[in-house]
């Protein structure tokens, strides 16, 4: 009786939804956004390298201190940085194992019509797999210093400058972050059909949306490697 009950166990709600193709839509979308909202943060920390060392290194210093007394020293980081990791594991193994489906669903007949979404699809795997590699890059360079030619801990600005005073930091920087518009600006839009925020009406403005937050994180994030190279931050 006892392995009958087992073998007749129905899976969870979460189970199902995880299994279904519906579900794993929506955990990229509700993870991707996640992901959106902390690279708008990021982004506008990183620009206050322009108000000089002490302003960016404080701030460095305050995110350490979030949530003190109740949390302890580095908590909140840790506890940011946990939910991101596991938003990009979500994210990336549920596009992975759509992508498996679309290719294993697809006839062939319709390979002409679906050239349009063929590309943005590869648009959003090869962009994934490139950021999926400089988040490494950028966590060994910028959080633990190993690859940090200066790797001065709590001192942001000084890492910054040491970063992007190397050619090849620029480089791989430059390509991630172009990276980074392209899968905004389709991962954000097909989060927002996912989600059910789109229909005739709001198409125009859901695009232009966008490409704006792609257009405005790109240029932000490029801002900081461009001002160090052009001398602007030293």
């Amino acid at each position: 009786m006892t392995t009958a009950t087992r073998t007749d166990r129905h899976p969870s709600t979460l189970a199902i939804l995880w299994r279904s193709t519906v579900g794993k839509k929506a955990v990229m979308a509700v993870t991707g956004l996640a992901m959106l909202l902390y690279l708008v943060a990021h982004m506008l920390g990183n620009l206050k390298v322009f108000f000089g060392p002490d302003d960016i290194n404080g701030y460095a210093a305050w995110l350490r201190t979030i949530g003190q007394p109740f949390l302890g020293h580095e908590w909140f980081l840790w506890l940011a940085r946990v939910g991101l990791v596991a938003a990009v594991v979500l994210h990336g193994v549920s596009a992975y194992q759509l992508s498996r489906r679309d290719l294993a669903a697809r006839p062939s007949k319709y390979v002409h019509q679906r050239r349009r979404a063929s590309y943005a699809t590869r648009t959003m795997r090869w962009g994934g797999v490139i950021l999926a590699l400089f988040i490494v890059w950028h966590v060994l360079d910028l959080t633990t210093l190993t690859v940090n030619p200066v790797a001065e801990h709590g001192h942001v600005y000084q890492n910054i400058v040491g970063t992007f005073g190397r050619w090849y930091s620029d480089v791989i920087y430059i390509v991630a972050m172009l990276a980074v518009g392209l899968h905004i600006r389709h991962g954000f839009w097909s989060a927002a059909q996912t989600l059910g925020a789109n229909n005739a009406r709001r198409d125009r403005a859901l695009k232009l949306t966008a490409n704006g937050l792609a257009l405005v994180l790109t240029a932000g994030f490029l801002s900081v490697p461009v001002a160090v190279m052009t001398g602007v931050v030293k």
